[in-house]
């Protein structure tokens, strides 16, 4: 859905520079994918609650592991694990579409070994077949394998192989499950730095999958290029090398992505990771060919804060919400249903976003700085109401119009000021914006 552009005017005076606009990006093809990452599908007793709390953040799309030991755990014999289907049913019951990981080796087939010879490449395509046929209509996105670089993401016989397998295995799931949308890659940081997704796509496998995959972690990054938004400029110049190379725009999926919040290297506060997950995800919807973006994960991994691996969560190990949920919860709705039209830059210090839908037009704002900054909207024409304004900060408070328009007598229009912090602040022009005429050049006074 194409949007218009907003009725009102907005000034914002916060710097010395004169801002400006960057045209809007063009609506994806396909809707935006708001998704997790979980484990839960291999709990015997999955609780009904992770289901509801999935539902009620507005999560679209559940990644996990369809391990290839679990459902061969015989030599040749295949089953499905019977806790599997209950656990789908439960999130389809709640309109929550799945993302099949294929992959991870099997002991009776190369030792475990990734699927490389012809015996283990002939035993993996039998798992494919026997999972896209037994889920058939069940599963959204299928992914084959995941993080294939990590063991050597620069060998260019390496990268041929998983290019040979990810061409069999789509084969198999579209006659299998014609309907599932197939994605591939996967592809962690050093992979895309070290020319993997580059030689993936030269090697033709997007004539094969609908998408590739990404996990551009960039929390261990040094200060200053760990950020939401130094991480955006680096996407971008990612997606425009693939689209390049393919000659074509690159549908890509971040089926892993986050910033964790533990005591150690690379680890940041609860509080802040709640702000990263916000920015983050407005930032990904800048991007046209970012298609999706599965957090990682859903729930920690484990009790301990001085451990990475269990502090990613949405959720602690408890079910128990943490900041990164409750934000989540509150701007789930604008990154799944309204567009983005464009953004207005500013300076270094922060960042300010157009969305729009049908009914209204959203300003997103924050701070890319520790310190709180002051910013002056100011009204094409006068306003009886007071601005209406959503905090991530306190997301509990939801929808509040606490701050009044300013009206001088003598003039034409109304101001407001809004202090932007490191949680985005969204601002909303209201119904009367939408279908009117263009947005204004932005100066400051």
């Amino acid at each position: 859905m194409k949007c218009r552009h907003p009725l009102h005017r907005l000034a914002i005076a916060a710097a010395v520079t004169v801002l400006a606009m960057q045209a809007p990006a063009q609506p994806a093809e396909d809707p935006f994918i708001l998704g997790v990452c979980s484990h839960d599908l291999h709990l015997r007793d999955s609780t009904s609650k992770g289901v509801q709390l999935l539902k009620q953040a507005g999560i679209e799309s559940v990644r996990t592991d369809a391990h290839w030991a679990f459902l061969e755990r015989r030599r040749d014999q295949l089953k499905v694990e019977p806790h599997w289907p209950k656990y789908l049913a439960g999130n389809e019951a709640q309109g929550i579409d799945s993302l099949f990981i294929l992959g991870y080796g099997n002991r009776f087939h190369g030792d475990g070994e990734k699927p490389r010879s012809e015996p283990v490449r002939t035993a993996f395509n039998r798992y494919v077949a026997f999972t896209a046929e037994q889920f058939r209509g069940r599963i959204k996105h299928y992914e084959i394998w995941n993080e294939w670089d990590v063991e050597d993401p620069v060998d260019p016989q390496f990268t041929a192989d998983y290019a040979r397998l990810i061409t069999d295995a789509a084969g198999i799931i579209r006659q299998h499950d014609p309907d599932a949308k197939v994605l591939a890659g996967a592809v962690t940081t050093k992979g895309i730095e070290s020319g993997f997704a580059l030689r993936l796509i030269e090697a033709g496998i997007m004539q094969s999958v609908d998408g590739l995959s990404l996990h551009p972690y960039v929390h261990c990054r040094r200060r200053g290029e760990n950020t939401p938004e130094a991480w955006i400029e680096w996407l971008a110049g990612v997606d425009m090398e693939l689209s390049r190379a393919a000659n074509k725009p690159v549908p890509l999926y971040l089926t892993e992505m986050a910033w964790p919040a533990h005591q150690g290297a690379c680890g940041i506060d609860e509080t802040l990771q709640a702000a990263y997950l916000a920015r983050s995800f407005f930032l990904a919807r800048t991007l046209p060919n970012v298609r999706g973006y599965w957090w990682y994960d859903f729930r920690n991994d484990g009790t301990d804060k001085r451990e990475r691996e269990h502090n990613f969560g949405l959720l602690r190990q408890d079910y128990s919400p943490k900041p990164a949920y409750q934000v989540l919860e509150a701007i789930s709705p604008i990154i799944k249903d309204y567009q983005f039209l464009g953004r207005v830059e500013e300076s270094r210090n922060s960042v300010l976003l157009r969305f729009g839908n049908d009914e209204d037009q959203l300003l997103v704002a924050w701070s890319t700085t520790d310190q709180t900054r002051p910013v002056t909207i100011t009204s094409a024409g006068r306003s009886a109401s007071n601005l209406k304004l959503l905090d991530t900060a306190q997301p509990d408070k939801g929808w509040t119009t606490a701050i009044a328009w300013q009206c001088p007598s003598n003039a034409d229009h109304c101001a407001a000021r809004v202090e932007l912090s490191a949680f985005p602040k969204i601002l909303s022009l209201g119904p009367d914006s939408v279908g009117s005429e263009p947005l204004q050049p932005i100066s400051t006074r």
